[in-house]
C-alpha cells in the first residue's frame, strides 16, 4: 500500500483517510523499508498534509500507544516545538497550576527535540520519575490529579520512523503527530503550534479524533511564532467546542496582564529551567509568571472553572500564591517516586 500511496503523492494527488491509514499503519508496524518511509514523509511534506492524512495518522499512532486508564476526561497542554523561539517550559509549568486549580491533566511529552529542554527534562530535573508504566502512570493520575505520559514508554512503534526522520532532517508529519496522540485519550487539550497556518487544520483533527473542547494556539512575536499563548503580541486561536470551531486573536489585554518581550520569558537546559518552574511556583513575580498565568488561564476556560479568561487569570494567581501549585508538584513528585 505504501508503495501506491507515493505514487500518488508524488504526483500531487491527496490520500483518502483510508489510504493515510494503511501507508502509516506499513511504518508503525515496521513492514515498510527505511527508504519506502523517507520517499512517503518527503512526498507527503511536499505536497502538503490535509486533514484527512494528519487525521489517518494521528489514528493509527493512537491504536499503536501504550495506553493510561483514567485519562479521558482529562487535558493535555502541549505544544508542537520547533519554534525555536527557546522559551522555558511554559505548558508544563501551566499544568501544573492547571492541576493545582482541579483540572486533571494528563500531559504527554518528551525530551528536547529542538528546544534545549523538554517536558520531559525539566520534569525529570523537579524530582518527577518519568519512566513508570502506564498503569502506573494511571494510579499516578487518579490520586494526584496529575501525570506525564513519556512518549518513549507509550510510543514504541516511532522506533521503525526514528532513523529515516533522522537522516532525512526536515519537518514531517511526525511533527505534529506526538501533541495529536494523547496516550490518555484526553478530552480537553490546549496545543500550541510553530505556525499560524496549522491551527484551523489541527482543530479540524482534533475535532475528529473526538476532542471535546481545545483551543490551538499560536502567539506571535517580532516577526517569530512561538508555539504557546504570547503576551508579546498577538496569538491566533482556532477554539473548538463540540464540534463547533471559531477562530479569533487574543492579545494581553484580553487576560488582563502587562505586554512583554520574547527574551523576559527566555529558558535555558534542564536544571534553569527547573529552577525557573520552581521560582514561578513559588510566586515570583514578573513575565514568566504573567506568561504562565495566561497559558493555565486558557486551561481553565477550558475546563469551565470560570466564565472569562480575566477570572481564570486570577484563579491561576490565587492557585500559585496560596501555595497550592507548589504543593501539587510535590504531590507529584511524590506520588511517581513510590515506584
Amino acid at each position: 500500500m505504501i508503495k501506491e500511496a507515493i505514487a500518488k503523492l508524488v504526483d500531487g494527488i491527496d490520500l483518502t483517510e483510508q489510504e493515510a491509514c494503511a501507508a502509516m499503519d506499513e511504518i508503525m508496524s515496521g513492514t515498510a523499508t527505511p527508504a519506502q518511509i523517507s520517499g512517503y514523509l518527503t512526498a507527503l511534506r511536499a505536497k502538503g498534509e490535509t486533514v484527512d492524512e494528519i487525521t489517518a495518522s494521528a489514528r493509527v499512532m493512537r491504536s499503536k500507544a501504550l495506553p493510561v486508564p483514567e485519562g479521558r476526561d482529562a487535558m493535555d497542554i502541549v505544544g508542537t516545538g520547533g519554534d525555536c523561539a527557546f522559551t522555558f517550559n511554559v505548558s508544563t509549568v501551566s499544568s501544573i497550576v492547571a492541576a493545582a486549580a482541579g483540572v486533571r491533566i494528563a500531559k504527554h511529552g518528551n525530551r528536547s527535540v529542538s528546544s534545549k529542554c523538554g517536558a520531559a527534562d525539566v520534569l525529570a530535573a523537579l524530582g518527577v520519575k518519568i519512566d513508570l508504566t502506564p498503569e502506573q502512570t494511571g494510579e499516578v493520575l487518579k490520586r494526584t490529579g496529575i501525570c506525564f505520559m513519556f512518549a518513549q514508554i507509550h510510543h514504541k512503534s516511532m522506533k521503525y520512523a526514528a532513523g529515516p526522520r533522522k537522516e532525512l532532517g526536515i519537518r514531517t508529519v511526525f511533527n505534529i503527530l506526538g501533541p495529536l496522540s494523547n496516550p490518555a485519550g484526553a478530552s480537553y487539550q490546549i496545543l500550541g503550534v510553530y505556525d499560524e497556518k496549522l491551527a484551523e487544520p489541527l482543530a479540524c483533527v482534533l475535532n475528529n479524533l473526538g476532542v471535546k473542547r481545545a483551543m490551538v494556539v499560536c502567539g506571535g512575536t517580532d516577526g517569530k511564532s512561538i508555539d504557546e499563548i504570547s503576551l508579546c503580541g498577538e496569538t491566533v486561536v482556532c477554539e473548538l467546542d463540540n464540534g463547533k470551531i471559531c477562530k479569533y486573536i487574543l492579545s494581553h489585554e484580553d487576560f488582563g496582564l502587562p505586554a512583554c518581550t520574547l527574551a523576559s520569558i527566555e529558558g535555558g537546559d534542564s536544571e534553569e529551567n527547573a529552577k525557573i518552574a520552581r521560582n514561578i511556583l513559588s510566586g515570583e513575580r514578573g513575565p514568566k509568571r504573567d506568561t504562565v498565568l495566561a497559558n493555565a488561564a486558557a486551561a481553565l476556560y477550558l475546563a469551565s472553572k470560570g466564565s472569562s479568561l480575566k477570572e481564570c487569570v486570577n484563579l491561576a494567581a490565587e492557585t500559585i500564591d496560596s501555595g497550592k501549585a507548589m504543593r501539587k508538584l510535590d504531590e507529584f513528585v511524590a506520588a511517581t517516586q513510590a515506584y
